[in-house]
């Protein structure tokens, strides 16, 4: 079945559950997204929906859903920081991915382009502009022009697949 017959389909043969299920079964890297608020407070969240888009110039996309509440900061601002996190990490992934927390309590990170927090430790992080945004469904992608990025080759990143993280997979 090609796409657009797909996406045409009235009746989808399949459930929400099941889809989210699917998706689940990509094996991804687990991210932390950060910036800073128009007030100077700092914002972030756990997302595994990273990719690069190109090489020149140098852009990079992750996604949101509209009702985040993170959105408004997230669509007016004009930086933010993609940090990809180390098998280390994994107690920072769930903090971020929480709500109703101090994510920052106790986090060492330095300010990276535009004011956006840049977390120590991460594996590798993207300091980006924010470039465009595009709605689709219930989420927005954020394309990001990267201004910096670093890399600690040799450490290794933590996993997410199947709903759980893995800080390795059995090969």
């Amino acid at each position: 079945m090609t796409m657009a017959a797909m996406s045409s389909s009235p009746n989808a043969a399949f459930d929400k559950q099941q889809f989210r299920a699917a998706l689940g079964m990509f094996a991804t890297g687990v991210t932390i997204i950060t910036a800073r608020a128009p007030d100077g407070s700092l914002v972030g969240l756990t997302a595994n929906s990273f990719n690069s888009v190109s090489l020149e110039p140098p852009l990079v996309l992750w996604s949101l859903g509209r009702q985040a509440g993170s959105m408004p900061i997230f669509s007016r601002g004009s930086h933010y920081a993609i940090n990809i996190l180390a098998a280390s990490q994994m107690e920072l992934a769930k903090r971020f991915a929480m709500r109703d927390v101090d994510r920052f309590a106790g986090v060492a990170w330095r300010e990276g382009a535009g004011g956006a927090p840049v977390l120590e430790g991460a594996v590798a992080t993207f300091e980006c502009a924010n470039r465009s945004r595009y709605e689709e469904g219930d989420h927005v992608i954020f394309v990001g022009e990267v201004e910096c990025c670093s890399a600690q080759p040799g450490v290794p990143p933590l996993i997410f697949h199947g709903g759980r993280y893995f800080t390795e997979l059995p090969l």
